[in-house]
């Protein structure tokens, strides 16, 4: 998943266990199309296919070790094969939009994370759409410069920055009983966004 969904926990107890994971949630039911510089609908989408969780490789961890860095969900992956949705990879329709999603659950056991009450955060600056091409030439340079997988897309490579890439990305309001604290901190379009999250359990 490009760019990276990244975000800077706060507001935790040191000393409790936490398991922080994410998940990709549809932010409508329509069909986009890029058209006159502009996403625009194109009719109705495809239907959504609900999506697992996908659990920080650090979960469980303290509050402690959580706030000291970033999380970063670098592991992340979006495909659109039905049949290649294998760990750590979401299913998602091309040209569709999308909203990750971070839960956090205080407990020492992943096991009994559906047991135990969930915290929600959606942040509006993460949503994106799905495309099979960039629609941006810079940011098809941006993706080719970070993506470790393509080196033969580089100049020192065999291929031309004509080849089509993918990119997708996520959006949908969530609703959650629990108390939050959200103060969003994005940088700039092209590169990595980064939000800081004050988390205060109810």
């Amino acid at each position: 998943m490009f760019p990276g969904y990244r975000v800077k926990i706060i507001g935790m107890d040191p000393n409790a266990q936490y398991c922080v994971l994410i998940d990709i949630s549809s932010v409508d039911e329509s069909r986009y199309k890029f058209q006159h510089g502009k996403w625009v609908i194109a009719g109705r989408g495809e239907p959504h296919i609900p999506q697992r969780f996908y659990v920080h490789p650090n979960s469980p961890c303290t509050g402690q070790k959580w706030m000291e860095n970033i999380v970063s969900f670098h592991k992340v992956k979006l495909t659109n094969s039905c049949g290649n949705c294998g760990e750590g990879k979401f299913f998602v329709h091309s040209m569709h939009r999308y909203q990750p999603r971070l839960h956090i659950v205080r407990t020492d056991d992943v096991n009994t994370l559906h047991l135990q009450p969930m915290s929600t955060f959606a942040f509006p600056q993460t949503s994106f759409t799905t495309v099979t091409a960039y629609q941006n030439g810079e940011i098809a340079k941006l993706k080719i410069a970070n993506n470790p997988y393509a080196r033969g897309f580089r100049e020192d490579g065999a291929k031309t920055m004509n080849a089509k890439s993918t990119l997708a990305s996520f959006t949908r309001p969530v609703s959650t009983t629990h108390k939050r604290r959200c103060t969003p901190n994005t940088t700039s379009p092209n590169s990595t966004k980064r939000v800081k999250l004050d988390y205060t359990p109810a």
